[in-house]
């Protein structure tokens, strides 16, 4: 006598839920997803703004170093769902992938919907149901998982296992917004706090610097804090820096501002020429020119480089010193931007409050996916990769257990 087809709930309909739920329909289990937004995937057809990048190109080692103190805890997962199986299934949706300059791979066609369209059709074909405007909201007396509908009322669901892949805090009006820590915490399971990762910082700027500069980039600078530098772009918003050369520092420098309230960066305008070159190329200006002028022909300094080196003090004629400081223009950073900016969050459920199949110790039968977990990783790709493998490897576990 055959056993009948397992019953699991999925709660949260982003990449790490909708990933379980595909794998889970596959492998014969009927699958409900509940998702208190209208839509599905909001944050994903986000991410497709920027080009939707799905994983990286560079080699596993590499890529699993990638995840700091969580490394060793991601690396299995990583190893059975690794970043050609993610580019193989986008591609078995039609999407067809690309390795770009930085190594980073993206849809050829460089949007979320296509993918999303054809992912949330796959599904319905596997038997997946989706439900929208539902609202986990705890346990019943028997343990049922209870949903809030949009009429306000609760209802339990049956479930053989019961999935949470709800994301984490940041952009909350697109659906994360962190609630589930208070519920878990009364069922007994309590979180790593919720931080900003992945995110900008505010800078000691002076009043006038921002409505000058904020919206321009620093494309081609080095950012450097605590012996490491990185190279990219920095964005000056209104309130101080962020890009992807200030999200590689995001981790520390969020670290050294929880320690001592404030942390400098040091911004190399010129990275990889010598300050021997840049008093050289200066010295050929006219020196009757202002220094602005002579800062804009000689190293193609832009308007904003040039104030963000006034940021520093009052421009000097000594062109060795001048030179010094287009190599090194230190930055005092007072916070960061906060949860609601934040591309990624820190904190979450532990992995030590988890069995290997991220199964929760204090609650069997409840499994936790995607950016719930406790970990962090840098953007490039590690995010969704890490995402997707979670939900991948859940799955397999409730499944290997069902049978």
């Amino acid at each position: 006598m055959s056993m009948p087809s397992p019953r699991v709930v999925i709660v949260g309909a982003g990449p790490a839920g909708l990933m379980a739920a595909e794998t889970l329909a596959r492998g014969g289990a009927r699958v409900v997803v509940h998702e208190r937004m209208p839509s599905s995937a909001r944050r994903l057809l986000m991410a497709g703004r920027g080009g939707l990048n799905l994983t990286h190109s560079e080699g596993l080692t590499e890529m699993i170093a990638r995840y700091g103190d969580r490394s060793g805890t991601l690396a299995p997962l990583l190893e059975a769902f690794p970043p050609q199986a993610l580019r193989d299934w986008a591609e078995g949706l039609g999407q067809d992938t690309f390795v770009g300059s930085s190594g980073r791979v993206f849809p050829r066609r460089l949007k979320a919907s296509p993918l999303v369209r054809a992912w949330l059709a796959r599904l319905d074909s596997l038997g997946v149901e989706l439900r929208l405007r539902s609202t986990w909201t705890g346990w019943d007396r028997e343990g049922r998982p209870t949903f809030r509908q949009a009429g306000g009322e609760d209802a339990p669901e049956a479930a053989d296992a019961l999935l949470l892949s709800m994301g984490g805090a940041s952009w909350p009006r697109l659906g994360a917004d962190g609630a589930w820590t208070a519920t878990l915490a009364e069922a007994g399971v309590v979180s790593a706090p919720l931080r900003p990762a992945n995110c900008g910082f505010v800078a000691d700027f002076s009043p006038a610097f921002p409505g000058d500069h904020a919206g321009r980039p620093l494309k081609g600078v080095e950012v450097r804090f605590a012996g490491r530098a990185v190279r990219g772009e920095v964005m000056l918003t209104r309130q101080g820096i962020e890009g992807g050369a200030v999200y590689a520092h995001s981790a520390a420098l969020r670290d050294a501002l929880d320690a001592g309230g404030e942390a400098i960066v040091e911004i190399d305008l010129r990275p990889g020429r010598s300050p021997e070159d840049l008093v050289a190329r200066l010295a050929r200006t006219d020196r009757k020119a202002s220094l602005s002028n002579r800062l804009r022909k000689a190293l193609a300094l832009s308007p904003q480089e040039i104030g963000l080196l006034r940021e520093a003090g009052p421009l000097t004629s000594d062109l060795e010193a001048l030179a010094a400081r287009i190599r090194s223009i230190p930055l005092r950073l007072t916070g960061t931007t906060g949860l609601d900016r934040a591309i990624s969050t820190a904190g979450g459920v532990r992995f030590e409050d988890l069995d290997p199949g991220l199964q929760l110790r204090a609650r069997p039968g409840v499994w936790i996916a995607g950016e719930m977990l406790d970990w962090e990783a840098p953007t490039g790709g590690y995010l969704l990769q890490a995402v997707f493998a979670t939900g991948v490897h859940a799955a397999r576990d409730i499944l290997s257990r069902q049978g």
